[in-house]
């Protein structure tokens, strides 16, 4: 291909981009997710919508190399087209879901019985055989859950937990006292900063259920509403904000007879309900204190409720939340992390059994005494691994990438995304002494995603003394040497997520597409990302500001030696929620190295936000108001001297949109010109297809127009 031709193909991809981007949801559509193996290992249940532009899920079944599709919205009546009960948009906006129909579903142990929601209706589908039938239920269902035996489903309703049997006798086993209590539904910092989305578990037996019960009298309420729309009243949403009270979790033991009993633990000193379960060793609990330095694994007497300890982890900093934690194996043997120094173990029993510098990130499942968990040697890659008593620990997923995976029966299935894009492959193990799991074959499980028109070319590079792992997205069509490019930083930053890795994710696609207009683009996970063990989070602790604009600065010049055509005279920068807040200090803070910033739902006053998430990394405001003096961006506002563009959701509630309006009042006030995109409806993550289309053009204008003419003398 000639260059005029390539030409043309770039400007073709290039302008079709925003649009795919926007309609495929960020490529998310298409995607086969939320994966359930049978006990023997021979089914595997999953989600995937119909194709990589169709938004509605359905329920599939993967046996013997074969699909099988198990329910259809568009052929149920009350198809998940119609209002979705309250509680369960929340639980979806917690959840950054973007399709409809059939979102989430759950299954009786032996994955033959599977429930499911529809618009407030709920259903059921054996896997054996036969259509999805409805359940009658007293109210709109939210988070349906079968018994283990298949006998039952509990479901929550009006903030009510319920179980009904498949004829459609329906008992009402907790019932809210008031409008500010409810049964078996996870709390604001539950589901957005602890990453527990559920309210109630199932015992073994299949008569008692452990059940959360949630008062949020004390929060603050925060109201939002419509301003395109004034005739909409506004919505209360309990949101407890940095140094204000905390909802009120207790934990109760509930049976089927409609027997109660409350569960006993030191709350005053615990008030945090991080995780809970019911295994077959009996009910436990992790709880935290409000300073999050101490962490406490409870046994709960299922006769009583009282509480033994099991295990408690400290840190002076905070302990840090492992998904999947704690667990144990069939022998009793508790499943958990420990952080020493700059590795994260998996230990089992109390014994390490991972070796340094495998930093250890979520544990994914226990079966017998095989410990399933994800792990990464290199911040590039995360992968799924087995540890299993006498053979050590295996490394199942091949290949580059960032992979998660589910197990049972001998079969696993690897999820990730690598350089390829999504992918979904079906493992089955070999027996012991047969020969290792790296040659054992695999299966895939189609996804129907979009394959996107633009491709992804990144150079991984390690910068500077502190080793910050980064990757620069350069134009396709540019010959390097021929001319200076202007330097677009895409960052988050932030604890929680890293964009820099060998896998071709949404985030890597954008950031090529802003390459493709012309810039050089550069992405760092600086200090206080994850995966790179205890010590490299911790080193943000009491200022998340400081360590990540040095870090983006540091990255920024190391670049430039590695490429000549960076120019360093025109440096930009754009994220969103701490990406934004990133964004907006770089332009405030250090308007000698970036020279316009695009901030979209940027947190602007660490006061505003929640207290599980930032109370961990700045402490209480009472206590410790110097680290939120020094980390937000309200009371700096004079320092503003480069254009800077402010894009909020006026309906999101993680990030308030008074966040951006008042940064907003204090730049104006300030006489510091500003622009400031206001998005109607808009939630943290906009989910409207023509705005996410447009904001990629209006982002890009908005920084061409700020960096044109500038020299690097300016």
């Amino acid at each position: 291909m000639d260059s005029s031709a390539r030409n043309v193909e770039h400007t073709v991809n290039s302008a079709a981009f925003p649009r795919q981007f926007a309609r495929t949801r960020r490529f998310s559509l298409g995607v086969p997710r939320q994966f359930t193996v049978s006990p023997d290992g021979s089914r595997v249940l999953f989600v995937r919508t119909g194709s990589g532009t169709d938004p509605v899920g359905r329920l599939w079944q993967y046996e013997d190399g074969k699909e099988q599709l198990l329910a259809d919205p568009a052929l149920l009546v009350g198809n998940g087209s119609g209002e979705v009960p309250e509680e369960e948009r929340l639980r979806r906006e917690r959840a950054r879901e973007r399709s409809v129909g059939v979102v989430s579903y759950a299954t009786d142990d032996a994955a033959r019985l599977v429930a499911f929601a529809l618009s407030g209706a709920l259903w059921a589908v054996r896997t054996d055989g036969g259509a999805p039938f409805s359940v009658p239920a007293a109210g709109p269902v939210v988070d349906p859950r079968p018994s283990p035996d298949g006998r039952h489903v509990a479901y929550v309703s009006r903030r009510c937990l319920h179980v009904v049997d498949l004829a459609g006798a329906d008992r009402q086993l907790a019932r809210a006292e008031g409008p500010d209590v409810s049964y078996g539904l996870a709390e604001y910092v539950a589901a957005e900063s602890m990453h527990r989305m559920r309210g109630y578990w199932w015992a073994p037996d299949s008569r008692h259920l452990l059940v959360a019960r949630v008062d949020t009298g004390p929060v603050e309420r925060r109201y939002t509403s419509d301003p395109a729309d004034p005739t909409k009243p506004p919505r209360a949403v309990p949101y407890p904000a940095a140094g204000t009270p905390n909802a009120e979790v207790t934990v109760q033991l509930r049976s089927l007879e409609g027997g109660r009993i409350d569960v006993q633990w030191d709350r005053k000193a615990y008030e945090y309900l991080v995780a809970a379960g019911w295994d077959a060793h009996g009910p436990f609990l992790t709880v935290q204190s409000r300073d999050q330095q101490i962490l406490r694994t409870l046994a709960v007497d299922p006769a009583t409720g009282a509480t033994e300890l099991l295990h408690e982890r400290t840190d002076p900093a905070w302990v840090e939340i492992v998904h999947g934690t704690p667990a144990r194996t069939a022998s009793g043997d508790l499943v958990l992390p420990e952080d020493d120094g700059d590795t994260r173990y998996l230990t089992v029993g109390g014994r390490r059994v991972t070796p340094r510098g495998l930093q250890l990130c979520e544990v994914l499942g226990v079966e017998g005494e095989q410990v399933l968990f994800t792990g990464s040697e290199d911040p590039l890659e995360t992968h799924v691994w087995r540890h299993e008593p006498g053979r050590g620990n295996r490394r199942l997923s091949r290949g580059p990438g960032r992979f998660t995976g589910v197990g049972r029966g001998g079969t696993v299935v690897l999820a990730g995304v690598t350089p390829r894009g999504a992918e979904a492959r079906v493992l089955r193990e070999p027996a012991a002494g047969t020969g290792a799991d790296q040659d054992a074959p695999y299966q895939v499980i189609r996804s129907l995603a979009e394959e996107p028109s633009v491709t992804p070319r990144p150079r991984h590079l390690t910068l500077g003394e502190r080793q910050l792992r980064g990757a620069l997205f350069l134009p396709s069509w540019h010959e390097e040497g021929t001319g200076k490019l202007p330097v677009l930083l895409d960052p988050y930053g932030g604890p929680g997520m890293q964009l820099v890795g060998r896998a071709r994710g949404w985030f890597t696609c954008v950031s090529q597409w802003f390459a493709e207009q012309g810039f050089a683009v550069l992405v760092v996970d600086g200090r206080g990302t994850p995966n790179r063990g205890p010590a490299w989070e911790k080193t943000i602790h009491g200022d998340q500001l400081t360590p990540a604009l040095e870090d983006q600065i540091d990255a920024l010049r190391a670049a430039a030696g590695h490429c000549g055509d960076l120019d360093l005279g025109r440096v930009a920068i754009r994220g969103w929620s701490f990406g934004g807040f990133l964004a907006a200090g770089a332009v405030l803070h250090h308007p000698e190295v970036f020279h316009a910033a695009v901030a979209g739902a940027p947190p602007t006053d660490m006061r505003l936000y929640d207290t599980h998430w930032k109370e961990r990394y700045l402490g209480h405001p009472d206590e410790q108001p110097e680290n939120y003096a020094r980390c937000s961006l309200i009371g700096h506002g004079h320092l503003l001297s480069r254009p800077l563009l402010l894009v909020h959701g006026l309906a999101d509630d993680n990030v308030a949109a008074a966040h951006t309006l008042r940064f907003s009042a204090e730049l104006l006030a300030a006489g510091k010109p500003h622009s400031v995109l206001p998005l109607p409806g808009a939630t943290h993550l906009p989910a409207d297809d023509a705005v996410n289309e447009q904001l990629l053009f209006f982002q890009r204008d908005f920084l061409w127009e700020a960096l044109k003419g500038r020299t690097e003398e300016d």
